[in-house]
């Protein structure tokens, strides 16, 4: 019982950070100080530091990750099946599919860093549901389209909710493993998980272009 609990407060989390809005004349993308209820406290989303419920470095990596989830969503609050399948060219991706792709990408992480498995070894299951999206290009622009935001939000609430639940049962000397064969050379997990969070930074400036040519938004 006390764990199903846990599991629809975290979720109540996840979604009320996600939809954190901005100030009406505000000029940068920086999310209002608002409040919102986690499995341990309640926590000022602009506050960058130690999460109760994780050892310090991962709460901090957590406090970044949620920051950055309310930003990138602001853009998209609100759009429509059209606005969200809408594509700038043809070489281009949809704000759909990118946000499921920044969900494909956590939950490839997922899979590597918490289960240390190679990158491409996936289940069949998760090749169905993820891969298409992770690569985008023509195969996202011909089968990713037609949903609405509440879709989208729901695979990046979900894949969110499994990452806290797995960094709370880890500790700072997990986070800062290093995996000397990486691509990029030594990393540790702390860098890989900084790299899904600055990720999502590089698409919100997608999603603020696109969202800039919209047909809906032209008067």
């Amino acid at each position: 019982m006390g764990s199903q609990k846990s599991n629809i407060n975290r979720r109540k989390f996840i979604r009320q950070s996600s939809m954190v809005t901005l100030g009406a004349g505000a000029a940068m993308a920086f999310p209002m100080a608002g409040m919102a209820q986690s499995t341990t406290s309640v926590d000022q989303i602009n506050i960058v530091g130690p999460k109760e419920g994780f050892t310090p470095q991962i709460g901090t990596l957590v406090s970044m990750m949620n920051w950055m989830r309310s930003t990138i969503l602001h853009p998209v609050r609100g759009m429509s099946k059209k606005d969200l399948d809408y594509l700038v060219d043809d070489n281009a991706n949809s704000i759909g599919a990118m946000l499921w792709h920044l969900a494909a990408t956590e939950r490839f992480y997922q899979i590597h860093t918490f289960e240390g498995r190679d990158w491409g070894d996936w289940d069949e299951a998760d090749t169905n549901e993820w891969s298409v999206a992770s690569g985008l290009g023509d195969d996202a622009r011909k089968q990713i389209k037609g949903n609405k935001l509440e879709f989208y939000l729901d695979k990046l609430d979900t894949v969110r909710e499994n990452t806290l639940k797995e960094f709370a049962k880890r500790d700072d000397d997990w986070l800062m493993e290093v995996d000397e064969d990486w691509y990029w050379g030594p990393t540790n997990n702390y860098c890989k998980w900084f790299h899904v969070c600055e990720h999502e930074s590089n698409h919100n400036g997608q999603f603020k272009f696109i969202k800039s040519r919209l047909p809906s938004g032209k008067k």
